[in-house]
């Protein structure tokens, strides 16, 4: 395609303040505007452009401080485009601006037999690994990029998956073979060469030790390898490795039905359960104009506030296992038990409910619910105070902890760091208050923040948390609003089964939207929340079918882990330990 567009009219209500402020640079017609149902200003801009135009919103009186995704579509077999450019791979940037607390989208359409991009590493520094994800799944080239190579599948794999001519199914491949030649083959390229990554092997002096950490260890918490450059105990630099837990989730959701995929969603972030349904059904539900009722909303906070505290005192007894303290996860464990008791009453299941539904949730409260909840309130809080007195003001995990891991707010920000680990430098960003969701608006509850920015701090921040998480599961008990825990609308899924006894044209659409899953409306929506590990999202595009056209998922604990290096250079092996522990990140929520 040429590097020009053809301007369109800017949608009514469109002219947010940063279009206008592009426009009044770029001029008006440098845009083409977009509109998505997720009210996001969504701008495509020509290829030759787009460099100038993310330099200047990131410099900015109030800039886009966060590159907070980058991903790509391959729009080829797209039927609703809405007189969009033509494309055949279209690449998007979403920039975060907290000062402004907005976002934007910015789009550049490609053309099959040109796949190329400048890189923006200079500008975002954490574009790096996003890029090399766009790379290994579409093929799409960023020139400039210092290494450009698979980061989610092996180096020996072939094509592109998230390509739409790549195969869905594993029956659509022949069987898998692994003969001696290529089971070497594979070994050879688990080799960590580090002359590819522009490593040095030593000094005129000495030479350095090169170790792996994982991707089977204790304390690398997953599937996850860190290849470590030392000179002695010193951490000279690093390379992380990631995907050893890559399941091709995105792929998966463009053949499922947009109810079936839900279980799916609950593995992503496997400690955060019913928080993973919530961004998935929240972006559906905007494709589909769907308003619960308040009930429904009140359930849903209650049991994802439920989930965070479970998440939370998993990743507090392992961290100061790590740094030393035995004794308290057996503790914590006793407590995700109770809060796993009140879990599976309410939904049937314990870590992996799926409870979540497109319009609502799998079933009303049962019987007894309130007495079950007010009982596990009562339970934690004398915990957490035990837990704060032996445990984290203990001398060994402050030694071990203070000071170590440090970075401020501006980095935290450049590497895409949200959550506890944004909170922990000062940043006031909770999407709960500042874009709330699901009723968040209706609690009163405190943000907790930190200054220091090192794993004392983020572990400090996450035992505050809970007693949050806390307050706001009371209010819901108090407050819990009488009426239906579905939505009568026609493409709430599953719909409401009585009336199927009543009425045939109700029961032929309760088969079909059960069996073939409902039809939503063409039209783009993104969802944000407040994950367990920092902000987690979905974007999703609907070609008007009963399947994702495209399911992008972006999960805090990605950019997290693409952090590590700048963090840890010079530090010992310990202080990485430790600051993996603080992180709090689990492989399926970076891999995917």
């Amino acid at each position: 395609m040429t590097d020009t567009v053809t301007q369109t009219p800017l949608a009514p209500g469109a002219h947010f303040e940063v279009v206008q402020e592009l426009q009044q640079h770029f001029g008006a017609d440098a845009f083409v505007y977009q509109h998505t149902l997720d009210n996001m200003p969504t701008l495509w801009v020509p290829r030759s452009q787009l460099v100038a135009v993310l330099q200047f919103l990131r410099k900015l009186p109030r800039p886009y401080v966060m590159l907070y995704d980058l991903s790509a579509t391959d729009e080829r077999l797209r039927q609703h485009k809405f007189g969009l450019p033509m494309a055949d791979f279209t690449v998007f940037y979403h920039l975060v601006s907290i000062d402004r607390n907005s976002d934007v989208r910015i789009k550049v359409a490609l053309s099959e037999g040109d796949l190329n991009l400048e890189s923006v590493i200079g500008i975002w520094p954490n574009a790096n690994w996003y890029e090399r994800e766009v790379w290994d799944l579409f093929g799409i080239v960023f020139s400039g990029h210092p290494h450009l190579t698979r980061i989610l599948l092996p180096s020996t794999w072939e094509g592109h998956p998230l390509r739409k001519d790549y195969p869905a199914r594993a029956t659509e491949f022949d069987p898998y073979k692994l003969n001696a030649a290529k089971q070497d083959l594979e070994q050879e390229a688990l080799l960590f060469k580090p002359e590819q990554w522009g490593m040095q092997r030593g000094t005129a002096d000495e030479d350095f030790m090169f170790l792996n950490l994982g991707p089977n260890h204790p304390s690398a918490h997953g599937a996850f390898r860190i290849v470590l450059q030392l000179e002695g105990e010193e951490i000279v630099d690093c390379v992380p490795d990631i995907g050893y837990h890559h399941r091709g989730a995105e792929k998966m959701a463009e053949r499922q039905s947009w109810h079936s995929y839900i279980p799916y969603t609950d593995r992503i972030d496997y400690l955060g359960g019913v928080m993973n349904n919530m961004p998935y059904v929240l972006a559906v539900e905007k494709l589909a104009g769907i308003e619960v009722p308040e009930r429904v909303k009140t359930i849903r906070v209650m049991l994802s506030e439920f989930f965070r505290i479970t998440s939370h005192l998993l990743y507090l007894g392992t961290y100061i296992q790590d740094v030393g303290g035995m004794s308290p996860v057996f503790f914590m464990f006793t407590d995700r038990m109770k809060a796993y008791d009140v879990i599976e009453a309410i939904t049937g299941f314990r870590m992996h409910p799926a409870w979540f539904r497109i319009g609502g949730v799998a079933h009303d409260l049962p019987t007894g619910w309130e007495k079950l909840v007010r009982t596990f309130l009562e339970w934690l809080p004398k915990r957490l105070d035990e837990y704060e007195k032996a445990a984290v003001q203990n001398s060994i995990v402050r030694t071990r902890s203070v000071g170590v891991a440090q970075y401020n707010k501006d980095e935290a920000l450049a590497w895409g760091v949200t959550g506890p680990g944004l909170r922990a430098t000062g940043v006031n960003f909770d999407l709960r208050k500042a874009r709330p969701y699901s009723g968040y608006e209706n609690y009163d509850f405190e943000v907790p923040l930190a200054h220091n920015g090192d794993a004392y701090d983020r572990c400090l921040l996450r035992l505050e948390e809970m007693r949050q998480s806390l307050r706001i599961i009371k209010q819901c008990v108090d407050h819990m609003p009488a009426g239906a825990y579905k939505a009568d609308h026609p493409l709430t899924c599953p719909p409401p089964k009585e009336r199927t006894l009543q009425h045939i044209e109700t029961l032929i659409t309760h088969f079909l939207s059960v069996s073939w899953g409902p039809i939503m409306p063409a039209g783009e929506s993104c969802q944000m929340i407040e994950a367990t590990k920092g902000i987690n999202s979905y974007y999703l595009t609907s070609d008007q079918s009963t399947m994702s056209y495209r399911t992008r998922i972006r999960t805090p604990s990605f950019p997290h882990l693409q952090q590590i290096p700048s963090v840890i250079r010079g530090s010992m092996i310990p202080d990485l330990i430790a600051y993996l522990g603080s992180i709090d990140f689990v492989m399926a929520d970076v891999d995917r």
